[in-house]
């Protein structure tokens, strides 16, 4: 009983704490946020076209190689 007591009471503590941190958080704006994400989609489409670019000539020459 007093383990599951000393459980309850170290994870209300730690919600406790959490909460008190997320308070100091500066957050962004819904435009700041915004642009963000925009940036990440950009990023990752582009990273993905040269991967997909680059896979597709790797195929090419394995298949030229192989037969």
């Amino acid at each position: 009983m007093d383990k599951i007591k000393a459980i309850f009471l170290t994870s209300r503590q730690f919600l406790k704490e959490a909460r008190t941190e997320l308070s100091k958080v500066t957050w962004p704006t819904t435009k700041q946020a915004m642009a963000s994400t925009s940036v990440v989609l950009v990023v990752v489409l582009v990273v993905s076209l040269v991967l997909g670019i680059f896979d597709f000539g790797l195929v090419k020459i394995m298949r030229l190689i192989l037969g």
